[in-house]
Parts: C-alpha cells; sequence; structure tokens
C-alpha cells in the first residue's frame, strides 16, 4: 500500500501552502494535486522526487510511511537535521507568509517548516529572518531580508536601534524605535524615510520583537542618494527627532 497522496496532502497542508502553490513549486498543474490528494491518480515518479527534494525525505518514506501518524518522528528529523551543522539555523519568513506567521509564530510545528538558512558569522542565539515591502525604510529597499535576533522583553530594547516588530494590530513591520521615559507602556516607531510619520504602538499589543543584525538585499537594487536628497532628509529627521523629544519630555 502507497502512502504518496496522502502524504503529499499531509505535507502541503504542514506548510500552509494552497493547492495553486505547491502546483506551482512542483511545476504541475493544481488540477493534478486535487487528482492526487482525492487519490483519483497516482502521483508521477518524477514529481515524488521533488516533493522529497523538498521536504528532505527518501521516497521510501513518503511511499511507505504514513508521516501525518509518525509526525513527531519527521519533524524530530528535520530538527536533527538543521542541528548537524552547528552554525545558528535561520527560519524564513518571505512576506507571502507573513499571515500565516501571525498565527503560528509560537508552534514549533509551524517554525520547523519554514525554510532556513545559516550564516557563518551567526552562531548560537535565536535569529530569524524577515523579508520586507515596501519604501518606508530607504535607503533599506523593499525586498531586503532582515536577519535579527529574539528580544525577550520590550524592556530590552535600546532607543535609536532598528527592530522587527511583531504586534496584532500592525502585523510585521521593520522599524526604528523611540522609546519614552514617561510612557513606558508605549514604543513610538519611526519610518527611516521622512515621508512616513512616526507613531505609538502598545507593548501589550507586541508579540514578539527581533533585533536586527544583517540586511541582506540585491546588489543592482541598492538605493543611490544624491547630496540634495541626504541633505533633505537628515534636515526632516532632525525636526522629527526634535518634536518627537519635546513630546516626550
Amino acid at each position: 500500500m502507497s502512502f504518496a497522496n496522502k502524504n503529499m496532502k499531509y505535507l502541503r497542508k504542514l506548510r500552509g501552502w494552497t493547492q495553486e502553490e505547491f502546483a506551482q513549486k512542483l511545476r504541475i498543474k493544481r488540477s493534478l494535486i486535487g487528482a492526487y490528494e482525492e487519490e483519483r491518480a497516482e502521483p508521477r515518479i518524477d514529481v515524488l522526487e521533488t516533493v522529497c527534494d523538498i521536504f528532505k525525505l527518501t521516497l521510501d518514506e513518503i511511499l511507505r510511511k504514513d508521516l501525518n501518524e509518525n509526525k513527531g518522528n519527521y519533524l524530530a528529523k528535520r530538527r536533527a537535521q538543521k542541528l548537524a551543522g552547528g552554525r545558528a539555523d535561520i527560519p524564513f519568513v518571505p512576506v507571502k507568509a507573513a499571515a500565516g506567521y501571525l498565527a503560528g509564530f509560537a508552534d514549533p510545528e509551524f517554525i520547523d517548516e519554514l525554510n532556513t538558512f545559516t550564516l557563518p558569522m551567526l552562531t548560537g542565539g535565536d535569529y530569524r529572518a524577515f523579508e520586507i515591502i515596501g519604501d518606508s525604510m530607504l535607503p533599506t529597499q523593499s525586498g531586503s531580508v532582515i536577519v535579527c535576533e529574539k528580544i525577550q522583553n520590550p524592556d530590552e530594547v535600546k532607543s535609536q536601534n532598528t527592530y522587527i516588530v511583531v504586534s496584532k494590530n500592525e502585523g510585521i513591520v521593520y522599524k526604528r524605535i523611540l522609546k519614552s521615559n514617561r510612557a513606558k507602556n508605549k514604543l513610538t516607531l519611526v519610518s527611516d524615510n521622512p515621508v512616513y510619520q512616526p507613531y505609538n504602538i502598545n507593548t501589550d499589543d507586541i508579540l514578539e520583537i527581533w533585533q536586527s543584525q544583517i540586511i541582506i538585499s540585491k546588489a543592482n537594487q541598492q538605493q543611490r542618494w544624491d547630496v540634495d536628497q541626504l541633505a533633505s532628509i537628515v534636515n526632516t529627521l532632525q525636526d522629527q527627532v526634535s518634536t518627537l523629544k519635546k513630546r516626550m519630555n
């Protein structure tokens, strides 16, 4: 008896992919995914080989083992593979996974199924990488990946540093944080692009805070500023900082 059809459905749902997304990764039609999951067709060997490459499985495992019933063994194997390299394993949260992350950020199984990578300069610690979009943090480009280290408590936040803030109301944002001695239950989130106005967030709304360590971006997308632009930005930032200081004091 082959478990391939059942396992393909289980693995797709484990990653939170739609049938269309899974089909794109396997380079087949979405209708085929439906046929496989409803057991109206048997998946081809080349399709199963691609699934095995994605989930680090063998053909024997996907054909002969019910991964859903033995998911503890499957996840334990993935964890062991990740730890084998010795470097800090960094889960990657792409923009398209942001909504799922807000629901599953505290679920070890969800985190285990995110794609991961390592960086030679980072060892130990609790790291995570987030893809950002938009121009609010220029010159950091939209599409850049922010590699961060976990901050356990908002009290550990250092004013003027940049962080990924995960909150109930704002979702996942990359901002510079200013702290006020008077309003200790609030943080001010500031964009590096002065076009965007700062705003406050209650610490009670914060789910996670990650301090930025490394920015990864494509070389050909590097933002360039001329002298006049830089001068204008500096002046605007100075005005905003002065205004914020007056409000905090």
